[in-house]
């Protein structure tokens, strides 16, 4: 069965400026091989006070052969306000899973990205490591995973660019307990091997409650952690999101 949702109505945007992608959201749940995407492509030109200009897109590609998974992510957002970058944002991510024993899966993935807003010129990052299935009813569904992580990062604040192996230790779970209400969360701790004093945590929860056939009105909470951010930038930032989702099979 393949799964697609598409985000109808936003009020609010939080993935666009999370500096640790969230995985486990980009997951379609599906037992049928093949292929399974969602693509948006949104441009915004207005005036009132000023100029804006916006444009974003957001690809998410999935395709299943069996034991293996791969899942591609390509979002950006850029933002232009009276002739000048206000916000200029990225992050592709490319994930191969391969399902080595019934409750252990082994993940490879690439990532490159940057974020205007902190400072990030670039950070690119490779990594691989056991992703474990603790518990996995119908309703109800737990995941362990224990990565290691190799970062290239450079910052725009004048540092040095730094190159480091992180580990990515990340605990998620899924509660269905009715066909109306639904809640995700995952929480990402990230430290450096040589340091475990300089890491980033983040975590992200989602509510969604059926509103009628196909319409769910979605809640979401981000908030991110960094140790050692780029000069003048806080070591906490946090995100909250509303808005309608539009699914079907």
């Amino acid at each position: 069965m393949r799964y697609f949702t598409f985000v109808f109505f936003i009020l609010f945007t939080i993935s666009s400026y999370s500096q640790i992608l969230n995985v486990e959201r980009l997951r379609k749940v599906t037992d049928t091989i093949g292929w399974s995407a969602a693509i948006a492509l949104d441009f915004t030109l207005a005036r009132d006070v000023n100029d804006f200009f916006i444009v974003s897109n957001d690809i998410h590609l999935q395709y299943k052969l069996e034991k293996h998974l791969f899942l591609l992510k390509n979002q950006f957002r850029f933002t232009k306000i009276e002739g000048e970058d206000f916000s200029n944002n990225g992050i592709t991510h490319l994930r191969y899973n391969y399902k080595w024993k019934p409750r252990i899966t082994w993940e490879a993935f690439a990532q490159g990205q940057y974020n205007k807003v902190s400072k990030i010129n670039n950070r690119f990052l490779f990594g691989t490591g056991p992703r474990f299935k603790l518990l996995k009813l119908e309703n109800y569904k737990f995941y362990l995973g224990t990565l290691i992580m190799y970062e290239h990062e450079e910052l725009s604040d004048g540092s040095s660019t730094s190159r480091d192996f992180r580990g990515s230790a990340y605990f998620s779970f899924t509660m269905y307990p009715n066909a109306i209400f639904s809640f995700v969360s995952t929480t990402y701790y990230q430290p450096l091997l040589n340091d475990v004093g300089d890491y980033r945590i983040a975590s992200e929860s989602s509510v969604a409650i059926k509103a009628f056939k196909n319409f769910a009105v979605k809640m979401t909470y981000l908030f991110t952690y960094d140790e050692t951010p780029a000069e003048g930038i806080q070591n906490s930032q946090y995100r909250f999101a509303t808005g309608i989702v539009y699914s079907f099979n």
